[in-house]
């Protein structure tokens, strides 16, 4: 069975930073694009940066540039970075399997429980 695992999330200041894992089992890490997305109280499901199995990475303008995906094909484990952190980036963040490769605007069939991400001075 495939299962997804985040952690890492936690309080953090404004411009603050932490580090987020998708611990991963089930399917063949290597071969599956992997996305974070986010979901803020009320408001739905946002994608937040997604990693093609090639090492290609994509990210939403909300986190260009402060956020940084990545993945350990040796530990099957996703990874998101983030710094200069900002209030509204207060959300649980999850991490969703993609379909094959290359699945990071669409195309997901797995998503993890969700680690809490709270940013507030």
């Amino acid at each position: 069975q495939v299962q997804l695992v985040e952690s890492g999330g936690g309080l953090a200041q404004p411009g603050g930073s932490l580090r987020l894992s998708c611990a991963a089992s089930g399917f063949t890490f290597s071969s599956c694009a992997l996305n974070w997305a986010r979901q803020a109280p009320g408001k739905g499901l946002e994608w937040v940066s997604g990693i093609y199995s090639d090492i290609s990475t994509y990210y939403a303008d909300s986190v260009k540039g402060r956020f940084t995906i990545s993945r350990d094909n040796a530990k099957n484990t996703l990874y998101l970075q983030m710094n200069s952190l900002k209030p509204e980036d207060t959300a649980l963040y999850y991490c969703l399997k993609g379909v094959d490769g290359y699945s990071v605007f669409g195309g997901y069939d797995y998503w993890g429980q969700g680690t809490q991400v709270t940013v507030s001075s």
